[in-house]
């Protein structure tokens, strides 16, 4: 079971869904009359596919932990993470990558998080820029798409992180056999 660590930011997709929404209703309306049923019903489908989409973008989290990993869901696919490559979050701000002119020029808040530098294997993860960017050893992830971030979150995030690592190391030592002296 994965605890949520952040959430995605929900507000964005409702202003996607609505319409998706509305679409919806004119359809369903039009399959109740007799002979456009099967129309209203093929047209139906894509707005539900679509819907469904916009819920799970908006209850899927975009950080998670199972205890040995964390998860980053920052494009189609997540990654998962060892938790000790994880060193922190930190808060920054860079661009916001919003469509049009003025927004396009504005910027948000970004939540940072350092993975440790001997793990190469997590320099880079190629995803959506308008999400983040994954490189270097530094995750950014770009506020739009998230919950408000705030040093009390980062604070919060850094303590998980921390709390996670000490049980994952007494997990371990537990897993590991006593040696006997001899």
């Amino acid at each position: 079971m994965h605890e949520t660590w952040l959430r995605a930011n929900w507000r964005p997709l409702i202003t996607v869904a609505i319409p998706q929404l509305l679409g919806l209703c004119v359809v369903l309306k039009l399959a109740a009359s007799t002979e456009l049923r099967w129309f209203g019903i093929v047209c139906a489908l894509p707005l539900l596919f679509f819907l469904a989409l916009c819920v799970t973008a908006a209850v899927v989290p975009v950080i998670a932990c199972d205890g040995r990993s964390l998860r980053f869901r920052l494009g189609r696919k997540p990654v998962m993470v060892p938790i000790e490559v994880v060193e922190g979050f930190l808060l920054g701000q860079g661009p916001s990558y919003l469509p049009g002119k003025e927004a396009s020029r504005s910027e948000t808040r970004t939540l940072v998080v350092r993975l440790a530098e001997r793990a190469t294997e997590w320099e880079h993860v190629a995803m959506p820029p308008r999400l983040g960017s994954w490189c270097g050893h530094y995750i950014t992830i770009r506020g739009t798409w998230c919950e408000p971030l705030s040093v009390d979150l980062v604070n919060r995030l850094n303590m998980k992180l921390h709390e996670a690592k000490q049980q994952a190391d007494h997990d371990r030592s537990r897993a590991q056999p006593a040696q006997v002296a001899g």
